[in-house]
Parts: structure tokens; C-alpha cells; sequence
């Protein structure tokens, strides 16, 4: 049965390509230039790491090089189009407000940041018409129709220029109301399963493109819809967000991936296409961006990420326990108050490091150094930023866990001889502020690597330090955190790139790769 399926889809696909006529348009434009193989879609935006369909949440797919939004539409009750996925939000005070109940006005003062954390106490509902002004040349939106008015759907998308920038969403029925109003000018899509038969039914029914559940697709399914134009967004949400399902998707030549997880996805399929990295790098404080920085969830992305090392941070409590932190203060980065060196460990223990991340990390703790090591030894690559700990104390941990031959450890000049003095097989990184001090230093530590400012970076630098049998690493933290800027260094030699911003870096070695 399910030969004579493809069979009838293949006939049906050559008959199509044939008569060469299409209902709707199928050309979209690309925000990342050149083309991937296929494109990400991250569900409601990046909604781990900011509300929901929010604006920080569409800027966070901006940031990282992300092709694709899938956002909720829903009107107001004075018919202003504005986005969110559930049908109702929270008013503070006033309670529950069901959206269709009120106004726009009304639904700009709710606060939708800080229910997900008080740094986004700013946040409010996003208007369509303001999605589209983000969005305009610089990312591309899947408008899931939770409950439109299809006439001024389309009117609104034609208006602000964004048919080559989105495809709508919606039962059949739905998308087929805005295809009418939109004369065929406005890209569609719906569900498909193999029951609603071949490619005809698209192409019939005016589809630019449709989505498939992970499980059904394959390469003879999405083969079929490209040559009758139509373009295959694969839903990788929920039990099917990981790897198995993302490899079937790819390898079944679906063009768009829908996911809550691109910062991983992007990572797995980089690491397949590309076996030999131009260059080793390292996540500050962990997935700090995706994940709270300096905890076990954001060492553990880190490694799922693919990073050669996870940099960290340790200091000791008023009891000489210690825990990976990098401010002194416990302000910052946590629930507590004061300097952690006034504050015994049982209380530290008690605190969330995740809860200003997000709610989600609320019961997150302050991981203590035997927690991390005992969790990611052997993993990765570890990048020991040593603010407030005994070199001795220092060795013997690394010792206990085996992790000697991975870890390098950074620290001023005079605490690394301390080090070295503890161990001499520890692996040293003394920052260089001075391309005259190198050969001072290599005399003195014998080090591993340098952490060396970016600005000093340049060919000659990396090739006097590579003759001497020491590597380069630098932190592109901050104003380098630019593909070009990654490129350059790449090109002149580096070994190790420390970033807040991976995806932005996978985009530089993609484009290396293509070169």
C-alpha cells in the first residue's frame, strides 16, 4: 500500500511539473545570505531565553542569525492584530483579560516580561504591525492564525511589504480566506498527512508550502512537493526537539525546521557537515545566553553545543566552601546578598542562580565546584577562571576528577607560578596585555596558551606565539562579537574563540566552510 502511494505521488508530481502552473507564490526572501541547506524556525521566537513572541524574543533570532519566526496572531476587540499564543493574559491586579475583550490600548499596559523574569519587566504584547517593522528585512515570520480576520490579515501583510517575508498558517479552510483576500499574493501553508493524499492537494488548494509532523517526513514526500514548488517546514517541537528527528528531517530535505531548540539544532548539524573545525572555542560561563551562566543546565547545553571548553568562575564562601560564581557579590547573579566571602556556604546553598534568568531556572542553584566537576569531567574541555581559590585546593580538585589533561587554568602571572608550583602538568593561560611580554612569560611559565586581548590579535602575534610552542586564545566578548571579526582572526591563525554568542560564530565557520 504504501508503494503504491509514492507511486501515485511521483505521477502526480510529474504531470504537475508539466502543466508548470502554481496557485501561490513560492519565492521567499532570504535574511542570511548566502542560503543554508535548509532554515531555522524558532517556535514563538526565542521563547527559552525571552517572553514568548515578544520583541526581545524575535531580536534574539536577529542576533543569531536565524531565519525564521513562527509567531500567534490573535485580534484585539478593537480588531488590532497583535501577537500571543494563549487567548487570554495576566493583568497584574485586574486579573485575567481575555484578549478578544479588550483593546489594544488596554493590552499595551499588561507587563508580559516579568511573569518570565523581572529583567523583562519592560516587555509588552507586540502589535503585528510592529513584528512586521522588526522584521522587515531581517527575519522572516510563520504567522500561526490563532484568530484573524483574513481580509485585514492580508491587507496588513500586503501594506507593510511582507509577502516575500511571510507565510501564513492556519487550517485549510483559514489560509484558503486569506489567499482570496490577498488576490494570491500572500504565501500559504497548513498541515499535511500522507491520508490527505498527493501533491495535487497543495497545489490545488494554493499552498506555498506545508508542514510535517517529524515522523512522516521523508525524502520521497519532500522530493515530491519541491518539484510541484512547495516548500516543507518540518515541526521538530516537543518529544521530537533532538537529534533522531532532526537528522530525519535534514536528511529527508525539509526546508525549514521549526524548534524551541536552534541554538542546539544549528550546533548538531554544523558539527555533521563540518568534521574538522577551523578553529576551538569556548563558552563563557557556559551557554550564558541560552541558559543562566555558571550552572550545571548551562554547562550541559554548552556540551550539547559542541564547545572544546566551558570557561567558569569559582570563589569561596565565608567557610572556605567553594562554588562557581564570577562576581564577588551575590547581588548580581542570584537570589542572596553581599560578598560571597562573607557568607557561609549552607546559606549559598539555598540560593536560585537561575530565577533572573528566567522562572524556568527558579530552583537552579549555585553549582559547588565538586558538583560541576563531578558532572562534566570527561565531557569537555575545561577553561578554570580561578577569581578566589587556593592553587593547591585547585590541583587537588582537578586531580581528584581526572581532569588535568583537559582543563587550562587563567590567573595572573603570580598566582599561575603558584599553580604551577602545585602541579606541574596543570595547563597555564596568563593573560598578555603586551605582545612585548611574550617572551618573558613563555621563559618563565612555560604556559599552554595566552588569553590575549583582541585588539593586540594580528598574524604576526599568533605565528611568534605558535613558535614558541604556545597557543592563542582570545575572548571576542562584547564589541567583537561580529561574524567578520571571527573570520579575521580565523584566517590569521587563532586557536580558541571564548564567546557570549555561539550561533554568530557557527555562521563564520559555515561561511569559511563554504569559501
Amino acid at each position: 500500500m504504501h508503494a503504491i502511494r509514492l507511486w501515485v505521488l511521483q505521477f502526480c508530481v510529474v504531470v504537475l511539473a508539466a502543466a508548470g502552473s502554481r496557485a501561490a507564490p513560492g519565492s521567499f526572501f532570504a535574511p542570511v545570505q548566502p542560503v543554508r541547506p535548509f532554515q531555522f524556525m524558532a517556535h514563538r521566537g526565542e521563547s527559552h531565553r525571552a517572553p514568548e513572541n515578544g520583541r526581545a524574543a524575535l531580536q534574539g533570532c536577529i542576533e543569531d542569525v536565524l531565519e525564521w519566526a513562527e509567531v500567534d496572531v490573535r485580534r484585539t476587540r478593537d480588531g488590532r492584530h497583535i501577537l500571543s499564543h494563549a487567548d487570554s493574559v495576566v493583568a497584574g491586579s485586574n486579573g485575567v483579560w481575555r484578549i478578544a475583550e479588550h483593546t489594544f490600548e488596554e493590552l499595551e499596559t499588561v507587563d508580559i516580561g516579568t511573569p518570565f523574569a523581572a529583567r523583562f519587566r519592560q516587555e509588552r504584547l507586540l502589535s503585528l504591525e510592529e513584528a512586521f517593522s522588526l522584521a522587515k528585512g531581517r527575519l522572516n515570520l510563520c504567522l500561526d492564525c490563532k484568530a484573524v480576520d483574513p481580509a485585514q490579515l492580508a491587507r496588513e501583510i500586503l501594506a507593510a511589504g511582507m509577502e516575500s517575508q511571510v507565510v501564513v498558517y492556519d487550517n485549510l479552510a483559514g489560509v484558503r480566506a486569506v489567499g482570496a483576500a490577498g488576490q494570491g499574493r500572500i504565501p500559504l501553508m497548513t498541515k499535511w498527512h500522507a491520508a490527505l493524499g498527493p501533491v495535487e492537494w497543495a497545489v490545488t488548494n494554493g499552498l506555498s508550502a506545508v508542514e510535517i509532523d517529524a515522523l512522516e517526513i521523508t525524502p520521497a514526500i519532500c522530493a515530491a512537493f519541491h518539484q510541484a514548488g512547495i516548500k516543507v517546514e518540518a515541526k521538530v517541537l516537543g518529544e521530537w526537539d533532538r537529534a533522531p528527528f532532526w537528522d530525519q528531517a535534514v536528511s529527508g530535505g525539509a526546508d525549514w525546521l521549526q524548534t524551541d531548540l536552534p541554538e542546539e539544532l544549528m550546533a548538531h548539524t554544523l558539527w555533521q557537515r563540518i568534521k574538522t573545525r577551523p578553529v576551538q572555542f569556548s563558552l563563557h560561563r557556559g551557554a550564558n545566553r541560552y541558559t543562566p551562566e555558571n550552572t550545571l543546565p548551562g554547562f550541559d547545553k554548552a556540551i550539547r553545543m559542541g564547545a572544546d571548553y566551558i570557561e567558569f568562575d569559582v570563589r569561596t564562601t565565608s567557610d572556605g566552601k567553594l562554588f562557581l560564581l564570577h562576581d564577588g557579590k551575590l547581588d548580581g547573579r542570584t537570589t542572596g546578598t553581599g560578598q560571597i566571602a562573607e557568607v557561609p556556604s549552607n546559606v549559598v546553598a539555598t540560593l536560585s542562580a537561575g530565577e533572573k534568568f528566567s522562572r524556568e531556572y527558579t530552583k537552579i542553584p549555585l553549582p559547588t565546584l565538586d558538583e560541576f566537576l563531578g558532572d562534566v569531567a570527561g565531557k569537555v574541555g575545561l577553561y578554570f577562571d580561578a577569581k578566589a581559590i587556593d592553587p593547591k585546593t585547585l590541583a587537588a580538585a582537578l586531580d581528584k576528577y581526572g581532569v588535568l589533561e583537559r582543563t587550562v587554568v587563567y590567573g595572573s602571572p603570580s598566582f599561575l607560578a603558584r599553580v604551577k608550583e602545585a602541579n606541574p602538568k596543570i595547563k597555564l593561560l596568563p593573560p598578555l596585555y603586551s605582545p612585548a611580554a611574550i617572551e618573558a612569560m613563555a621563559r618563565e611559565l612555560q604556559p599552554y596558551a595566552f588569553d590575549t586581548e583582541w585588539n593586540l590579535l594580528s598574524p604576526e602575534l599568533i605565528a611568534k606565539c605558535h613558535g614558541l610552542g604556545i597557543k592563542v586564545f582570545s575572548d571576542a566578548l562584547g564589541d567583537h562579537e561580529k561574524i567578520e571579526e571571527y573570520q579575521k582572526v580565523m584566517d590569521w591563525g587563532i586557536d580558541l574563540i571564548q564567546t557570549d554568542h555561539p550561533l554568530r560564530l557557527f555562521r563564520a565557520i559555515e561561511l569559511r566552510q563554504g569559501r
